[in-house]
């Protein structure tokens, strides 16, 4: 276990016991590393630079729709800007995204794998 501070209001300096350490199982720190690559979004070169771990997401995403990240990416920030008028900050946007979809391709494990599944019963929407 590691050890980490409490939040705010609570007793200062004490040290709580943290269960999930992500350094434990053999974390891979290059996933972490910042990669800047040149992309098109909607015809418009530009860089984006995200963490390995978040383009091999994108990567991922990009094979489930049978396109490119550019192509992806391009639909990304189209919907956003029909949807919301834009974002400030689109490489943040994009982790979500990367976050979000990993949620439920977990949840989706999670389902295929659990007694509902061997019974037959789908616990999807």
């Amino acid at each position: 276990m590691i050890q980490g501070k409490e939040p705010r209001g609570s007793a200062r300096g004490r040290l709580l016991s943290v269960s999930t350490d992500p350094f434990v199982s053999g974390f891979d720190m290059q996933l972490a590393r910042p990669l800047a690559r040149s992309i098109r979004l909607n015809g418009f070169a530009t860089c984006l630079r995200l963490e390995q771990i978040y383009w091999d997401i994108l990567g991922d995403m990009a094979q489930l729709n049978s396109c490119s990240v550019s192509t992806l990416l391009s639909h990304v920030d189209r919907e956003v800007h029909l949807r919301h008028g834009g974002v400030r900050n689109f490489s943040g946007l994009v982790r979500v995204v990367c976050v979000v979809h990993s949620l439920k391709e977990a949840e989706i494990d999670q389902c295929m794998s659990g007694p509902l599944a061997k019974v037959g019963y789908a616990c999807l929407e």
